[in-house]
């Protein structure tokens, strides 16, 4: 039994970290599900119409009103209802247009191109955060792959150990109490199975939902993880967020959009013209040939109440841009706030993983490996025994999650430095 027991043992061990060669194809297999997710995914695709619409705007805010036509009947008398017996009697077409103040279009126009720019902000933040959600799914995916892979292993191990334990009590140099804690052992191994392919099917689903597939459609993936090398400083990551971030520029444009609207409103001191023309048919009398008329006009709206009105529309526009510039010093701290943090988290990832890889887990197998030795020549306990193989089992776990976690945080930083990393 030993030689098959260090032979199920060396394969398992074999797995805990995984090859270089893996890598490439992992990514490669990643870079197409984000691919597929910013081509595919419904919220994006309602975004991208978003700023689609709104694109439509700028002209509209810098076109001028359209001109009125109208037709009129003028000092018709009542009595006869003749449009020959008086001479002011007319038949009248006239036509006007309102003319904002010089600079008040060109100010909507950049208010609403002001507009365009938040919206694609919102948009390329929002393409973002879904290629950071793709990313999170699928390396927690992988650990759960790996989990399970790693726990089928652990799995045949026990059976190994059960034989061993059966062959020992055979043979009266065991107790029957080594083959059924063993037993439990591996009970409690096919529970966390189950638990594992729940987890499988429901991120499998999530990251389905992502890429606008149905939940249940089926997904393969390579889920060996290889840690991607970061060497990126805090300073760095943290301008290029203030240079690159599309919330940070999206609070930039609402500020400029402010700053325009409180021209706009201190424009509103002046006034808006209405111009126009009239013609003015009349019908000839018995004895009199009338010419016709034409008039032209001009008005002109008086701002009276500005105290009330264009003053107050003035300061709240100066309100609105000191929290603008607030809302972005807020953003902008909070975006260096979570970078610091996910600076620190990956950088304790990185000790671990190398300690767990480095240290632990070879410590954990020579120290199960030796049990395993000891306990064929009855010199180690079944329990010593089971002890050393969990140990082994929970570090090499570990290791998945810690690597697992650390592409995480790299994806999250990623998403906060508004741009590729990697």
């Amino acid at each position: 039994m030993k030689p098959k027991l260090f032979l199920a043992l060396a394969f398992w061990i074999a797995t805990t970290v995984p090859p270089a060669w893996a890598a490439d194809s992992n990514n490669e297999h990643l870079n197409r599900l984000v691919a597929e997710a910013l081509e595919n995914n419904p919220e994006l695709l309602e975004a991208k119409a978003g700023v689609k619409t709104v694109k439509e705007t700028p002209p509209q805010a810098g076109s001028l009103s359209d001109p009125m036509l109208a037709f009129e009947v003028m000092n018709l008398p009542t009595d006869s209802f003749s449009f020959s017996r008086e001479d002011m009697t007319q038949k009248q077409i006239s036509l006007s247009q309102k003319f904002p103040f010089p600079g008040k279009l060109n100010l909507q126009t950049q208010m609403a191109q002001k507009n365009v720019e938040i919206m694609e902000g919102g948009y390329e933040d929002l393409k973002l955060r879904i290629t950071r959600d793709v990313k999170l799914s699928f390396y927690e995916l992988c650990f759960i792959l790996a989990a399970i892979e790693t726990t089928k292993e652990n799995q045949e191990l026990l059976k190994e150990f059960i034989i061993i334990a059966e062959s020992k009590y055979a043979v009266g140099k065991g107790i029957q109490q080594d083959v059924l804690k063993a037993q439990v052992e591996l009970s409690q191994n096919m529970e966390e199975l189950i638990q594992l392919e729940r987890d499988r099917n429901i991120e499998q689903a999530r990251l389905n939902t992502l890429l606008s597939r149905l939940p249940q459609a089926p997904l393969t993936i390579p889920h060996v993880i290889q840690k991607t090398p970061f060497n990126y400083s805090i300073e760095e990551l943290q301008k290029s967020a203030e240079g690159n971030h599309p919330s940070l520029k999206s609070l930039k444009s609402l500020a400029e959009r402010e700053r325009a609207s409180k021209r706009l409103a201190q424009r509103e001191y002046y006034p808006d013209f209405d111009i126009g023309f009239r013609y003015g048919q009349r019908d000839n009398a018995i004895e009199e040939t009338r010419p016709d008329m034409v008039s032209a006009f001009i008005g002109i709206n008086i701002p009276l109440w500005s105290k009330t009105k264009q003053s107050r529309k003035v300061a709240e526009e100066n309100f609105k841009i000191e929290m603008a510039q607030e809302t972005y010093k807020k953003q902008r701290n909070q975006i260096f706030l979570q970078i610091k943090e996910n600076m620190d988290e990956a950088a304790k990832s990185q000790k671990l993983l190398d300690l767990i890889k480095a240290g632990i887990i070879p410590q954990a197998k020579q120290s199960l490996e030796s049990a395993i030795a000891g306990y064929t020549v009855n010199k180690v306990d079944f329990l010593t025994l089971l002890d050393n193989r969990g140990a082994l089992f929970k570090w090499q776990i570990k290791y998945h999650r810690e690597l697992t976690e650390y592409e995480k945080t790299l994806a999250k930083l990623e998403q906060l430095a508004g741009r590729g990393l990697f």
